[in-house]
């Protein structure tokens, strides 16, 4: 089976779900990369070093910042060429668009957010592959096809192996033609705040409305009773973060931690924000509403502190303390220092 592998990057910073699918495309066959970008040949060579058959390279000033137009214009093109049994993605907001448009283009359709992918017949000449994905807040496992070709796929992070990493390999990097007509253009950006990528993060710890119901904090003169609310839930999330630190992990959140506006919608996990795969997920003052889990039920181990032993959310959890944050997370960040010796 040949497959292209698109290698999503904003500015080089390669998103790592894209060495998953370069390592799914490798167990199904042939696997070429694809790179898009202004001065992007050091992805390529980087996607070569992740075991990639062949790199097809767009390099191209038109293509610095991402536009949906010309993009899947390019990418139309060179899979219409090539012809592909199957073009690979990692699941983005920009691979969720590029993979429609393109696969409008070439009258296909697009398998998203899959967990699971199986080939029919023998790898090496089979024209369709199987998907798994989850569906009804991730209770059910469906699988699907597309019977057209080529076969769109976006995978979810952290569900398949990334390929083998060999410094230094080189091969082939084919230089092809950008299409760069469009109606649009960016004039500029700006982030709002650092990025959080819950998506490829190992460990998640996560904060609710529990954060901000430590009545021993007095906070400061002059603030009516929401901006104490919001005082009280800095520190509960401060200590959250510290534990988030050591441990080399992401900050998540709950919807009615970031409805409340204690953290911003970036760290939101569940099924209206991130659904998220690490091998550790702890989750602090989160009762467990069913929105939530399904955004991290699928975490490898999951911990839960609540003072309330009735939460739903500790039959999802491996282990579960019952009893305040503000006493547990402290001590378990201590703990945690000593035992890795930071």
């Amino acid at each position: 089976m040949k497959s292209l592998v698109y290698i999503d990057h904003f500015k080089g910073e390669v998103q790592p779900a894209s060495w998953e699918a370069l390592g799914l495309a490798k167990s199904l066959g042939t696997a070429i990369a694809v790179v898009f970008g202004k001065d992007a040949e050091a992805v390529a060579k980087t996607a070569l070093e992740y075991g990639a058959d062949e790199v097809l390279l767009a390099d191209d000033p038109a293509l610095e910042d991402y536009r949906g137009e010309t993009y899947a214009s390019t990418l139309s093109a060179l899979a219409s060429s090539s012809t592909p049994d199957l073009i690979l993605f990692p699941t983005t907001t920009r691979t969720r668009e590029l993979a429609g448009m393109s696969a409008v283009d070439l009258n296909s359709g697009v398998l998203v957010d899959i967990t699971g992918l199986e080939s029919e017949g023998d790898p090496s000449t089979a024209l369709r592959v199987i998907a798994t994905r989850p569906i009804y807040e991730g209770k059910v496992l469906e699988k699907t096809v597309c019977n057209a070709k080529p076969q769109f796929v976006t995978i979810r992070a952290r569900n398949f192996p990334k390929a083998a990493y060999e410094a230094g390999r080189a091969g082939t990097i084919t230089k092809v033609e950008a299409k760069t007509d469009a109606l649009t253009k960016v004039e500029g950006y700006s982030a709002t705040e650092a990025a959080v990528n819950l998506g490829d993060a190992s460990v998640i710890v996560s904060g609710g409305r529990g954060v901000s119901n430590n009545p021993s904090l007095t906070p400061p003169n002059g603030m009516d009773e929401k901006q104490a609310e919001l005082w009280r839930a800095q520190q509960g999330f401060a200590l959250v973060t510290d534990l988030a630190k050591l441990l080399g992990g992401a900050v998540g959140a709950s919807r009615a931690a970031v409805d409340a506006g204690y953290i911003t919608y970036a760290h939101q996990v569940g099924q209206t924000g991130k659904v998220v795969t690490p091998d550790l997920y702890i989750a602090c003052g989160i009762s467990g509403a069913i929105q939530h889990l399904v955004g991290m039920r699928n975490a490898k181990l999951i911990v839960a502190i609540n003072k309330d032993g009735d939460a739903p959310v500790f039959k999802q959890a491996r282990y579960g303390v019952v009893g305040d944050l503000f006493q547990i997370l402290p001590a378990l960040t201590e703990a945690m220092r000593k035992k890795l010796g930071k």
